[in-house]
């Protein structure tokens, strides 16, 4: 994948440290997270026709957040998401109810 003037490359194994979800019971060892500016319900329905493996459909998230996740056929989980408000990190903690340590916002 492209990003700007760089890739973004999301390996098979191809050596004794490298691991795939499929060889440890599926489990993932990263997040992959991915900001759209837009259209993510769009971009979801396009992953959906080349038969990606939705795992989470697209939903609007107490945090401002509309979020999406996929399953790669390498069993890697993938998260796009879209930002729809601004949420200040009082409201979000009373929303969630979680107590936030740092905020993005």
């Amino acid at each position: 994948m492209r990003f700007g003037d760089s890739y973004i490359i999301v390996d098979s194994e191809w050596s004794d440290y490298v691991a795939s979800p499929a060889s440890v019971l599926g489990k993932n060892t990263q997040s992959i997270y991915v900001r759209l500016k837009r259209g993510l319900d769009a971009h979801c329905e396009q992953a959906r026709a080349v038969d990606a493996d939705i795992i989470q459909e697209p939903a609007d998230q107490f945090y401002g957040e509309r979020q999406y996740r996929a399953r790669d056929p390498e069993g890697h989980v993938w998260t796009f998401t879209q930002t729809i408000r601004s949420v200040p990190r009082e409201e979000a903690e009373r929303l969630g109810g979680v107590q936030i340590e740092g905020w993005h916002r």
